[in-house]
């Protein structure tokens, strides 16, 4: 089976080799269909320090690194 990528914007990088990744997404409600957006925060393993607050980043699901940790980043968006 694939893995899932998502694409967000990177909010915090103060951790070591962990950057939060801000992921938003639009739903339509049901009955009166207005579009609103919806986000969720992922934490993300990153090796070296070369991604900074404000960059577009690609994750990816992998396999738990930590407790939180269950996405790497791949690439710059």
């Amino acid at each position: 089976m694939a893995k899932k990528q998502l694409t967000g914007k990177i909010i915090s990088n103060k951790m070591q080799k962990t950057v939060v990744v801000k992921v938003e997404r639009l739903k339509e409600h049901p009955k009166y269909k207005r579009r609103y957006k919806l986000h969720k925060n992922y934490k993300a393993h990153v090796e070296n320090e070369e991604y900074q607050i404000g960059d577009r980043v690609i994750i990816e699901e992998c396999s738990p690194i930590s407790k939180d940790k269950k996405w790497k980043v791949i690439k710059k968006a």
